[in-house]
């Protein structure tokens, strides 16, 4: 989740464990402590400038769950050790400590950006995608409580407000797996009617809402991706195909870099052909054809492909102008052929999409 939400999480759920004389205190170490496993991107860029190193080592060592308890016993035991607060109540600090480290990776396991929960066991991240990086409907009642208890201090109304915040942050949190839930369910007989009902897929919420969805499932030839509005989508559920270039990807599956890409994403990558080089693109974070990650593998070599260092490429990027489009999505269903795409009775088409870059429905 973005740093923001990291830090009001952190923060209320110190304050809310530490002893009411300590809460602005409490407030201020939750909040460091919240941000705290974020800062492993400092290291990180200074060790390497492989950007799909630096994706992956991303939320790897400092959000491990096997690795936290033990960075929060260590500053407990640093921070009892000089005498203070923590010294004068070291038992509720010592578990004020743990919630605002612990939850932190928790919480960003919710996104589809990938968690390393048990690092170091070699294990795929986890990917939960509830909830976008950033959801105002999340953060705000964090930020709420922790600003009225920051004002109330140590007064009688500060804790109720911490709870209430926390509780309702924790509900939508919760709110948004039945969500997913029931997008996932309205999802399953449309990709079934196109042989797809055992092939890899993930769901995820477009942007800054839990109300419109999207589904992304893989072909041999490529991928499917659809649309659902929990508000106003009623008839079954529609896709678009989409082609890869998969043959090419067959042949530099085995570089590192694809490898290790492969395994961060669960495979759902998009392959094709630019200027004579080879571009996946993370097909979790964005929409066709505008992704936020971009690797550029290899090279054309006669018939072949050569092995290049990864190059993260910075294509234009238009998200901000399809907001409008994407508020007005949520509550409507798009009523014709040419707004949205026709249901897939089968992928007989897709074979002949290979190559291209656009996207169609097929009947």
């Amino acid at each position: 989740m973005d740093s923001l939400t990291q830090i009001v999480l952190g923060a209320a759920l110190s304050a809310a464990i530490a002893p009411a004389g300590h809460r602005r205190a409490a407030l201020l170490a939750g909040a460091a402590l919240g941000t705290l496993p974020d800062l492993d991107v400092i290291p990180v860029n200074l060790l390497t400038d492989d950007p799909v190193a630096r994706m992956t080592w991303h939320r790897s060592l400092s959000h491990s769950l096997l690795v936290l308890p033990f960075v929060a016993w260590a500053i407990w035991g640093w921070c009892r050790a000089r005498g203070g607060r923590v010294a004068q109540s070291p038992k509720r600090w010592f578990w004020a400590m743990q919630a605002a480290l612990l939850t932190h990776p928790v919480l960003d396991a919710f996104t589809v950006y990938g968690t390393q929960l048990l690092w170091p066991l070699p294990l795929k991240p986890v990917m939960w995608s509830s909830v976008f990086i950033i959801d105002p409907l999340y953060t705000v009642w964090l930020l709420i409580a922790c600003v009225w208890a920051w004002f109330a201090r140590a007064g009688r109304s500060a804790q109720p407000a911490l709870m209430v915040g926390l509780a309702l942050s924790s509900l939508y949190l919760g709110g948004s797996l039945w969500a997913k839930h029931l997008v996932e369910r309205q999802a399953e007989p449309a990709l079934a009617r196109l042989g797809l009902e055992n092939a890899p897929r993930f769901s995820v919420p477009m942007p800054f809402n839990t109300l419109l969805w999207r589904v992304v499932a893989m072909t041999p030839d490529g991928f499917v991706e659809g649309e659902r509005s929990l508000v106003a989508d009623r008839g079954p559920m529609r896709f678009r195909a989409y082609a890869s270039d998969t043959q090419a990807y067959s042949q530099v599956s085995g570089y590192p870099a694809v490898h290790r890409l492969q395994w961060f994403n669960h495979g759902f990558m998009k392959s094709e052909q630019r200027d004579g080089r080879l571009v996946l693109s993370d097909l979790r974070m964005g929409a066709e054809p505008d992704y936020s990650f971009r690797f550029a593998v290899a090279e054309r070599d006669g018939e072949s492909w050569r092995e290049i260092a990864p190059e993260q490429l910075k294509w234009p990027w238009e998200a901000a102008d399809k907001l409008p489009a994407m508020w007005t999505r949520i509550w409507h269903e798009p009523k014709t052929v040419a707004d949205a795409a026709t249901d897939l009775d089968d992928l007989s088409g897709a074979t002949a999409m290979r190559g291209r870059t656009h996207g169609g429905a097929l009947k």
